[in-house]
């Protein structure tokens, strides 16, 4: 029993301080297998595809950086979701060039 009690009490706010947040580490990057995943959904987008592209083992600053030259290539929006790129459209094609460039192996999951 103690140590569920132990679990169960983590301070969440202090008058001296306000609310108390965990750090998060930026240096839990999954390391990459030199293959980018590219993968088309629609899933929970109202029937709108997007592109998703995981395994790329890059920092939070890097993936922005690369995610930005994704959009600006292809002409859509887009947005970082943790360690995966989100693309608007079907620009698939167009992706695999771009990744291939930084020395990316393009595998396409799915249909």
């Amino acid at each position: 029993m103690s140590s569920l009690q132990d679990q169960l009490s983590q301070l969440v706010y202090s008058t001296d301080k306000g609310r108390i947040k965990e750090e998060k580490s930026e240096a839990d990057v999954t390391p990459s297998d030199g293959f980018a995943y590219v993968r088309r959904e629609t899933k929970g987008r109202k029937g709108k595809g997007v592109v998703t592209i995981t395994g790329l083992g890059l920092d939070p600053k890097e993936l922005k950086a690369l995610a930005k030259k994704l959009k600006q290539t292809c002409g859509t929006g887009g947005t970082v979701v943790g360690e995966t790129i989100e693309i608007q459209g079907d620009k698939r094609d167009v992706i695999k060039a771009v990744l291939e460039k930084h020395n990316y192996k393009v595998k396409f999951i799915g249909g």
